[in-house]
């Protein structure tokens, strides 16, 4: 027996938008806010959102004007830096903030009748289904790392397997994780907790109880299409019934406003330098490889170095992302302070541009770039999914380990690089991506960029999970469990 909170007569469904505060899960919730207020003028959204956020995007308002927005502390200081070691306590404070606020949510005039959160936050999820409130989970992860995390890393765990035993072959392939037959993923393949030493670790300790509890909520809001993982999904059901594919949500987002209409918009928490867009207009077609690694991945000067060279004894054009909070232990990031060798120099003028921060889905559909070299975040990896780019992989943790072996061996739109910090290496693969194998990549890379634009046409399947979600909020079908 399930039971639900009696809705007030004739109450308009409201919903609560909770994102992750860091530039992957903000950019997704944003699209998906977008992909609400589209669609139904009879829904009532509220965007509970990070104060340093809303600081560094404050056109939101304007740009959702159906939204509400609603802020809270991370309990970082203004503009402070939010580097990883911090994600555990920030994650653990701005969760105790929202859980304080939620009985206010549930005040007329609209009470809050359903919570979408990042599956990270358990806990809350926990206290509105206390309170009444319906949750769904919106995994901004993989949906290859949420089936690997839920079925198998906590058995890992509870065994004593995690911590990896030292002399451990990590790249001896998995045979008993079911829904993965035939993909070979090995013990070096999975989510990056399996590699701490530290089992106490406040985040490792998150990430695990995200893993057993995900599957409580009602459902499940997944940034995948049919297409791309349809055997998987199958499997991930048997888990979480409910589940809404509605991506690529950034594709979808774009694709659900009027022809005349459609553009790229930014949420970057960054300044986007655009004089990249002039320079790949000088380029030619799909010469360049693009390289970033996202908005947390950290480098030492060593694998600066490397890649460095990589990249310029390969003889490929190429436009690096290079953060200015990117290097490890250097605060002043630019060419002149770093002792950066001549020949790496002269490399770059001829053939390079580096700049701090770009509009990456802009640059990813440019008909000049014709690979990727990512730390294969998922928004990342699916933005060059949609391009029909293919990519060379240097996944750093999270989910990125099991997504750069489904790049490689599952899909085979590109090239599994992880754990290789080699400028011999990388200089070899990105060969290989941009011309060796070039045609290979590209034809698979191309058949999945048409599967995503089909899934979120009109009558797609990712069409279609969008309108059933919308319906299932307006019409409160949502029932909270008696045992919350």
């Amino acid at each position: 027996m399930r039971s639900q909170r009696e809705p007030q007569q004739h109450q308009q469904p409201s919903v609560l938008l909770l994102p992750l505060p860091l530039q992957g899960p903000i950019n997704c919730f944003l699209k998906l806010a977008h992909l609400l207020s589209l669609s139904s003028d009879h829904l009532n959204i509220t965007f509970l959102n990070a104060a340093f956020v809303h600081q560094r995007l404050p056109d939101l308002p304007s740009r959702f004007p159906r939204v509400k927005f609603s802020l809270f502390s991370d309990g970082i200081s203004g503009d402070d830096p939010r580097p990883p070691a911090k994600f555990a306590s920030m994650v653990s404070f701005y969760e105790a903030e929202v859980i304080r606020s939620l009985p206010e949510f549930l005040k007329s005039p609209a009470p809050a009748t359903c919570l979408i959160a990042d599956g990270v936050f358990t806990a809350v999820g926990e206290r509105a289904m206390e309170l009444g409130i319906p949750v769904v989970y919106f995994s901004t992860l993989s949906p290859c790392c949420i089936w690997a995390s839920c079925f198998f890393v906590p058995k890992l765990f509870d065994s004593g397997e995690v911590p990896f035993k030292k002399g451990k072959d990590l790249n001896e392939p998995i045979s008993d994780i079911p829904g993965v037959e035939g993909t070979a993923l090995r013990w070096c393949d999975l989510p990056g907790i399996c590699r701490t030493q530290d089992i106490t670790n406040p985040y490792i300790q998150l990430v695990l109880e995200e893993c057993r509890k995900l599957p409580k909520a009602q459902g499940h809001i997944l940034n995948t299409f049919d297409d791309l993982e349809g055997t998987l999904l199958d499997k991930l059901r048997s888990l979480c019934p409910n589940l809404y594919t509605i991506g690529p949500v950034h594709l979808h987002s774009r694709t659900r406003q009027p022809e005349s209409e459609q553009r790229v918009t930014s949420n970057s928490l960054w300044q986007e330098d655009r004089s990249c867009i002039t320079w790949l207009d000088a380029q030619p077609s799909e010469s360049v490889i693009f390289v970033s690694f996202g908005s947390v991945v950290p480098l030492t000067m060593d694998q600066l170095i490397e890649f460095w060279y990589g990249l310029v004894n390969s003889g490929t054009r190429f436009l690096w992302v290079r953060r200015p909070d990117s290097l490890v232990g250097i605060e002043d990031s630019e060419d002149s302070s770093l002792q950066v060798p001549t020949e790496l120099l002269k490399g770059t003028r001829d053939r390079g541009f580096i700049v701090k921060w770009v509009p990456q889905e802009e640059v990813l559909a440019h008909g000049a770039v014709g690979g990727f070299l990512t730390h294969s975040g998922w928004n990342s990896t699916l933005e060059s999914i949609v391009e029909g780019v293919p990519m060379l992989c240097w996944p750093n943790g999270i989910d990125q380990l099991v997504i750069s072996r489904f790049v490689g061996d599952v899909w085979k739109i590109g090239i599994d690089m992880k754990d290789i910090c080699d400028r011999v290496v990388i200089e070899v693969m990105v060969r290989d991506l941009m011309e060796g194998r070039r045609n290979e990549f590209s034809q698979r890379a191309n058949r999945l960029s048409k599967s995503a634009a089909q899934a979120v046409r009109e009558g797609g399947s990712s069409w279609l999970a969008l309108h059933r979600l919308i319906e299932d909020i307006k019409f409160m079908r949502f029932e909270v469990p008696n045992d919350t």
